[in-house]
């Protein structure tokens, strides 16, 4: 029984770095969904969240089971739980990228970031994409340094993200009402996306040292 026991816990911990990659991987399509005003790719981000969100499900099913049948204590119970946070932090990262692929799809054929903005926008989504990917890697490799480090990363989207505010406010009488606002939100999708990924990361050192930053 504690074999089973044991094999369920590391196989929440795989989830969580399968749900990453999928969001991580999400959140590229969306940004190029979005700047290549590609209809398909936007489409297939939508509909893959569902697998996202099954994967949080079937995820907090195997952590809610374990609590109740085995009753873990000290650091079982803190993995168990911190995972349960972890898994509602990335389920929120896929959300992010649908949001953005759903800004694409709604205003196809036209692309719906200014031209000028775009590299910006471009810039954002890679870094997005990076932060996924550290993400995984923190999970996998119980990683505190480099989780650690992880703010550092957030530091420049948030530099991005008040940039392109700024952008926004500097020509607000050549953009549409509509820009604007698509503008507005898409940024501040990347930068929750983000806020999240970092999320994760902290709860990833309080996973290991039993601390919070």
């Amino acid at each position: 029984m504690r074999d089973v026991y044991h094999e369920v816990l590391d196989s929440i911990g795989r989830t969580l770095i399968e749900m990453t990659g999928l969001v991580g991987a999400a959140m590229g399509r969306a940004t190029a969904a979005l700047l290549e005003a590609d209809l398909q790719v936007a489409e297939s981000v939508i509909s893959a969240d569902d697998a996202v969100d099954a994967l949080q499900h079937d995820l907090d099913a195997r952590a809610l089971d374990l609590l109740a049948r085995q009753q873990p204590v000290a650091g079982d119970l803190r993995t168990i739980i911190t995972s349960l946070r972890m898994s509602a932090d990335i389920e929120r990262m896929g959300d992010l990228a649908r949001h953005i692929a759903k800004v694409a799809r709604l205003r196809y054929p036209e692309i719906a970031i200014p031209e000028d903005l775009r590299d910006s926008i471009k810039r954002m989504g890679e870094i997005a994409v990076d932060l996924a990917q550290k993400t995984a890697e923190i999970i996998e490799g119980r990683d505190v340094d480099v989780a650690r480090e992880l703010p550092e990363d957030d530091d420049a989207m948030d530099e991005l993200h008040r940039l392109l505010f700024g952008a926004l406010l500097d020509k607000k009488d050549e953009y549409s009402i509509e820009t604007a606002i698509d503008v507005t939100l898409i940024g501040r999708y990347y930068e929750r996306f983000a806020d999240h990924a970092v999320s994760v990361a902290q709860r990833l050192v309080f996973l290991v040292t039993g601390e919070h930053d």
